[in-house]
């Protein structure tokens, strides 16, 4: 898109609920909802929810009926279950797990979260907003009939779900998270009108240990996931060159009437669950390449939600306000100081320092794999040739 229209607002509404904080592990717990509330503090700081185009929404939770869209009756009663005794855990559907916490909201706190992503997909298809923005969102790993990676519904599978049922018959998702978008993977491997696309650190070295380049769909629907793992260590420049290599051609060939985005921010070089080395200024020109790329592919439709991210303060409020003011078509200024009462806010609730610029201080470039071509001593470089040789085939285009 060109620079002139990139400022131009599309119409957003941005989804947010401050029951979504309920959505709490409890102390210790690295999934601290209080990343949710500094977010939305810095987008109002910062106008973004008066800003023109911009509807701020809430939705009511998922019921049963949608839920069920995703996930089966025994699973989201398991959940209730556990809701009103969180002291005694269901293992087998995932729930009081290590990582997956019991608690008593744990039910209603995902199903409005859950809500507010379907929610997005009605707006976007219905023509309401171009672009949707769940931030709360992104709850990727969760299975069908289980919980998984601090996930208990997924709200992107559910979203997709519903624009099928809606009547849409390609749907795009581009998961940018550390960790592979494994539930959203799962929940649409044999449909072809779902192609789902993941970007993340190698399952050799992290959770949930799949997302290979030799997962490209079930035998209905050879060639509907597309999966890129990335070596420890990666950093800028190897992860924007990865994900120029293999997403824009991808969506070019499928055509998508709608794009849905996760935007776990937890590729960060700072993140403590992960060994990437990515910084906020890339994480901005991904989403800016996403929002590009659903108006040269997709009309225009649009709806990112977040996902991950576990360093509360530095990183999460920043680059999802850096992805709402794309999205509203009122990008932040990485140069910009962050307001006065935002940092304010930040050490009440967290008696930490707060960042002083919506920047890391550095300027993201990388080699284009199409103009500077392979090399094949380089880690990187051999991952994406084997995403691009496992799954460009199934869509007619050559690795």
């Amino acid at each position: 898109m060109p620079d002139a229209e990139r400022d131009t607002p599309c119409g957003l509404h941005l989804f947010w609920d401050e029951a979504e904080t309920s959505y709490d592990f409890g102390p210790g717990h690295p999934m601290d909802p209080t990343r949710l509330a500094l977010t939305m503090r810095l987008v109002e700081a910062f106008g973004l929810t008066s800003a023109p185009g911009v509807t701020l929404r809430s939705a009511p939770a998922a019921g049963d009926s949608t839920l069920r869209l995703v996930h089966s009756a025994a699973y989201v009663e398991a959940v209730r279950r556990v809701a009103a005794e969180p002291d005694r855990p269901d293992l087998r559907h995932g729930l009081g797990t290590d990582d997956t916490w019991a608690f008593p909201a744990i039910h209603a706190a995902s199903a409005l979260i859950a809500g507010q992503s379907v929610a997005a997909a009605e707006a976007v298809w219905r023509g309401e907003a171009a672009h949707a923005v769940n931030f709360a969102g992104g709850l990727h790993h969760a299975m069908p009939d289980r919980a998984s990676g601090f996930c208990v519904y997924n709200d992107p599978a559910l979203a997709i779900a519903r624009l099928l049922e809606l009547g849409a018959e390609r749907v795009a998702y581009v998961d940018v998270d550390v960790h592979h978008g494994d539930g959203v993977q799962q929940a649409f491997w044999n449909d072809p009108r779902v192609l789902t696309i993941s970007l993340h650190e190698s399952p050799a070295t992290l959770f949930p240990q799949t997302g290979w380049a030799t997962e490209t769909g079930g035998p209905d629907a050879p060639g509907s996931a597309a999966n890129l793992p990335l070596p420890a260590g990666t950093g800028d420049a190897g992860w924007l060159r990865a994900f120029h290599a293999l997403v824009p051609e991808l969506l070019a060939a499928f055509r998508p009437q709608v794009l849905v985005s996760q935007h776990g921010a937890d590729t960060h070089v700072e993140d403590p669950l992960a060994h990437l080395a990515v910084s906020l200024d890339a994480q901005r020109a991904v989403a800016e390449s996403l929002h590009d790329l659903a108006h040269r592919y997709a009309d225009g439709r649009w709806i990112a939600t977040g996902g991950g991210g576990y360093a509360v303060v530095d990183v999460v409020p920043r680059t999802w306000t850096h992805l709402v003011g794309i999205a509203a078509g009122r990008p932040v200024d990485p140069a910009a100081l962050t307001p006065e009462p935002w940092r304010a806010e930040v050490h009440r609730l967290t008696r930490q320092q707060p960042p002083l610029r919506m920047t890391d201080g550095v300027t993201p470039d990388w080699r284009d794999f199409h103009d500077h071509g392979y090399d094949p001593g380089d880690r990187l470089d051999q991952a994406i040739l084997a995403a691009r040789r496992a799954v460009l085939p199934h869509h007619g285009l050559l690795p």
